[in-house]
């Protein structure tokens, strides 16, 4: 990240770095960077500086007319790299536009008020953690509680109820953990939950549904999108879709072969990022391109958009695998297997057959998977046999990134090594 996107200076505290055991790392930055430790700098602040800040406090408006004069819209203001849950994290770039963009664009959807208060336990380094719940929360005046790790499904509903929060952010992963340690009541002053970053599984909105008497408001966007594309709303809702998309946006549905609702989305609007910085190339900017123009952006998703604008996200071009000449879903393989073991965890990739072309293989923590179960719950609920992965590995723990989000590269590296 460092080499790509060109840093040059590093904030970090000393704390930080004794607890997170980075000492060997914090030794090599440092000769390629400048590191600065908060404690240092802390020292360096004087009674004028602690003055003018709040004097700029008092003057927001005459501050933001001064910053203005040095910072255009279409600047840079973060760059974020992608998942890499498919290939080589990229660098995306995003400019003050494209973030106020998409905060101005949520807000026409959901009814945020400056009584909200924001419980964040997502990763700041990730779109849905940063934009999303941090950002869009306090440009819209609203209070955020950050909390340093998603993964405490006990502590998270607990803090949910000390600070009376009114809204929820997280992956299906993460809800679903949240809510098999919360008592009924902890999330008793939530307004809202929103999700994103992976499908949130039927059992995840039943299970909060019953449990909470919350409704699950599912959303999809990505990172090059600020992050936000599409959501739903407690008066836009359909079950099993990511919602309406944003105002301001304008959408291609181009064909894919053997998919016969729905196609390849391709997007543009004041939110689709200003390019990508690549490794291969560091420093220079990669403007937002694709086969419909400048400033159109491939998804990479076949979806499918009913009358009323729904959207409905039939998995990733790259998650699809071709069985016998069909197309199948790499995702609704996962979502079937979910619903007949909805109490482990699972990851479907496909690896090539000479006979086939590809074959499906399921990691699963399901310690007692058979593949004749599996198989006879798809023919009992009409998915059909080419559905069944044709091989069926349990693993301890499924390999996750830092967000939560299944790591697909290494899932394909222990499915073909093993």
């Amino acid at each position: 990240a460092i080499e790509t996107a060109q840093i040059k200076t590093v904030y970090t505290s000393r704390r930080f770095i004794q607890l997170a055991k980075m000492d060997e790392l914090a030794t090599l930055l440092e000769k390629k960077v400048q590191l600065i430790y908060l404690e240092d700098l802390r020292q360096t602040i004087t009674w004028q500086d602690k003055a003018y800040g709040v004097l700029c406090s008092l003057l927001p408006k005459l501050f933001y007319a001064y910053q203005w004069q040095t910072v255009q819209p279409d600047d840079p203001a973060v760059v974020l790299f992608t998942s890499g849950s498919e290939g080589m994290p990229k660098g995306v770039v995003l400019s003050h536009k494209n973030i106020i963009s998409n905060a101005i664009q949520l807000g026409t959807k959901i009814d945020f008020n400056k009584n909200d208060v924001i419980l964040n336990a997502l990763p700041l380094f990730h779109s849905f953690g940063l934009s999303t719940a941090t950002l869009v929360s306090v440009l819209n005046g609203m209070k955020v509680f950050l909390y340093p790790s998603p993964l405490h499904y006990r502590i998270i509903p607990e803090i949910a109820y000390d600070i009376n929060a009114t809204m929820l952010f997280g992956t299906n992963t993460f809800l679903k953990g949240y809510a098999k340690f919360a008592h009924n009541y902890d999330f008793y002053s939530v307004r809202y939950v929103f999700a994103g970053a992976e499908a949130v599984q039927k059992e995840t909105s039943a299970l909060y549904a019953e449990k909470f008497g919350l409704r699950i408001l599912e959303g999809y966007g990505a990172t090059e999108t600020s992050p936000v594309i599409s959501m739903n709303t407690p008066i836009e809702y359909q079950t099993g879709s990511v919602g309406t998309m944003l105002p301001g946006m304008a959408y291609h549905l181009k064909p894919v072969p053997g998919i016969e609702q729905g196609g390849q989305l391709f997007i543009s609007g004041p939110n689709i990022m200003k390019g990508y910085l690549r490794n291969d190339n560091p420093g220079v900017l990669e403007p937002a391109e694709s086969e419909f123009g400048k400033g159109w952006y491939d998804t990479g998703d076949i979806v499918d958009i009913d009358a009323d604008g729904f959207i409905r996200i039939k998995g990733r071009v790259k998650r699809f695998a071709k069985i016998a000449g069909e197309m199948v879903s790499l995702s609704m393989v996962e979502e079937m297997v979910s619903l007949c073991w909805p109490d482990s965890l699972h990851a479907v990739v496909s690896i090539p057959d000479s006979s086939k072309g590809e074959q499906l293989i399921l990691l699963t923590t399901h310690p007692d998977a058979q593949r004749k179960e599996l198989s006879a719950y798809a023919r009992d609920n009409a998915f059909g046999e080419l559905n069944v992965p044709k091989t069926i590995k349990y693993v301890e723990k499924l390999p996750l990134l830092g967000t939560g989000k299944t790591d697909y590269q290494t899932a394909k590296e222990i499915a073909l090594n093993e």
